[in-house]
């Protein structure tokens, strides 16, 4: 299996983060992707992933909930990091959030679509966070529709109308977290219109924990749980799933082959 959606480095893992690395590695983990936050975290990040290279992989992004008046100057001070033989694996995360606040939304859609340039100048995947935002993401999404831009819809919870606008993007994964085991989930059904082969596994931990570990830490060991309710949905076996859900997250991981 990939967590293709981890923050192993952020504080909450800073007393036990050999552990849980052993643990994901015990239920058959075999990649983990790390979304970059903002600027702030870059260097945490990187450590991490030196620390553990060749199991732990880092993206470059900013997070739009990051996004303030300062955001040119923060996003020019990144981009910086993207030349000589950088070891980004993709753009992310970036999008669209205005669950918090609506104040910088042109911000955020201008952030994003700066972000989109540094993902097709580098080919590389753009990995896509989006909440209560799916109009404002799509404004500026669609007009790379026809393009190679390629990535995951991280954590997606939303509708079938919803999934089939994903769709549209024949580029892109649906990433697929802990929020599907949750009793009250629409998953199950809005997932019935998308095919096995868009689905990549995540966990976005620390956040998100499956049932039965719901409200806890989340951890990358926990994505078994994510992937048995995806085999049960899709009508198959756990070896399968995990096996498919690779392959899908290599297709777009390409520099983690």
């Amino acid at each position: 299996m990939i967590d293709t959606h981890s923050h192993l480095f952020v504080e909450e893992f800073t007393e036990d983060l050999p552990q849980v690395i052993e643990r994901a590695k015990a239920v058959g983990v075999s990649k983990v992707f790390m979304p970059n936050i903002d600027d702030t975290t870059i260097s945490a990040m990187l450590e991490v992933c030196s620390t553990n290279k060749g199991y732990c992989y880092p993206m470059l992004g900013f997070h739009p909930t990051s996004v303030e008046s300062d955001y040119k100057s923060r996003l020019l001070s990144m981009k910086r990091l993207l030349s000589a033989d950088h070891p980004f694996i993709a753009i992310g995360e970036v999008g669209m959030d205005l669950y918090w606040d609506k104040t910088y939304l042109r911000e955020q859609q201008d952030a994003l679509d700066e972000q989109i340039h540094w993902a097709l100048e580098y080919d590389l995947p753009l990995i896509i966070h989006c909440r209560d935002a799916f109009p404002e993401l799509f404004e500026v999404m669609a007009a790379y529709k026809s393009t190679k831009l390629s990535g995951v819809f991280h954590s997606f919870t939303g509708t079938m109308a919803e999934a089939e606008q994903l769709l549209d993007y024949p580029h892109f994964m649906v990433g697929i977290n802990g929020v599907v085991t949750f009793k009250k989930s629409t998953l199950p059904e809005a997932l019935k219109i998308v095919p096995i082969e868009r689905i990549v596994l995540e966990t976005d931990s620390p956040y998100l924990a499956p049932v039965p570990n719901r409200g806890k830490r989340n951890e990358t060991s926990y994505i078994k749980e994510v992937a048995a309710k995806l085999a049960e949905i899709y009508a198959t076996d756990l070896q399968s799933m995990d096996a498919i859900t690779t392959a899908n997250a290599l297709k777009v991981f390409k520099m983690a082959e």
